[in-house]
């Protein structure tokens, strides 16, 4: 008998722990204020520089910035929680990475990005391609299956009939007449390939933290709404009030004042045209 209303006791104390434990955790989201965010050189963390951290400041939050070179640790670091949220990347990266990498991260909201586009130091146009040219083009799976497609659309190559264009690799290139040479590089590197190479095909944000102009460029992407940049959380804080302070930030007309004045040229979620 006293065993059995020991074991009640227990539970009913551990049920009582859990109960106060949840609460606690709501309150700690709700009172959140220090928020640390990840962006990329270049545009990205321009973007957050200059829209993002002011209209969060006015709501009461202190914002660190995070700045990386690369493609691969902004979401390393927000799985493990360093980050609390970052912006640098597409929905089809982001989905990519977190199955290839088991990341419980989701998208938040869509932001601008700059055109992947077309640089040449050597030509001026696409029509002056030479025949054996080379091209540099991101490495990872899903920006190098963008420039393919960028070049198809250039009548460049033509990729082959039922190939997914989201997963496109140089194996899936079914014609290219001028016998490019494609050589894929980490994205960050891409610029300073300019002088050894015909052409890059390089994303915006290193374009533009490399120095370049968009207007500079031979040739811009057109992007579709798929490839435009989202801010990503751990699926776990989509919910948490800071979070969606991060989203209306990003939906708000001050946001949309300061990409309509500083980021002419980007592709835009509807929500910001």
């Amino acid at each position: 008998m006293k065993t059995a209303l020991l074991r009640r006791s227990v539970l009913a104390l551990s049920l009582v722990a859990l109960s106060f434990g949840g609460l606690s955790l709501a309150q700690a989201q709700e009172a959140k204020k220090n928020l640390v965010i990840g962006g990329t050189a270049g545009s990205n963390i321009d973007q957050l520089k200059a829209g993002i951290v002011p209209i969060l400041e006015k709501k009461g939050y202190k914002v660190k910035l995070v700045e990386f070179n690369d493609y691969v640790q902004p979401n390393l670091a927000l799985a493990q929680g360093s980050l609390d949220a970052n912006f640098f990347q597409h929905q089809v990266y982001l989905k990519k990475f977190s199955a290839d990498q088991k990341l419980d991260l989701a998208e938040l909201v869509q932001g601008p990005i700059a055109p992947l586009g077309v640089y040449s130091t050597k030509r001026k146009t696409l029509a002056e391609v030479k025949e054996g040219d080379r091209f540099t083009l991101p490495n990872d799976p899903s920006n190098l299956a963008r420039a393919l497609v960028l070049l198809e659309q250039n009548k460049l190559i033509t990729i082959k009939p039922g190939v997914d264009a989201l997963r496109a690799s140089e194996k899936d290139v079914a014609e290219n007449p001028k016998k490019l040479k494609f050589i894929p590089l980490e994205a960050a590197q891409l610029p300073r390939s300019l002088g050894d190479t015909e052409y890059a095909i390089v994303n915006g944000n290193f374009a533009i933290s490399s120095g370049l102009k968009l207007s500079e460029a031979v040739v811009l992407e057109k992007t579709p709404d798929y490839y435009l940049n989202v801010v990503a959380v751990k699926s776990a804080d989509r919910s948490a009030p800071w979070a969606r302070d991060i989203a209306e930030a990003y939906r708000s007309k001050e946001f949309k004042a300061v990409v309509d004045s500083k980021f002419q040229g980007y592709a835009k979620p509807g929500f910001l045209q």
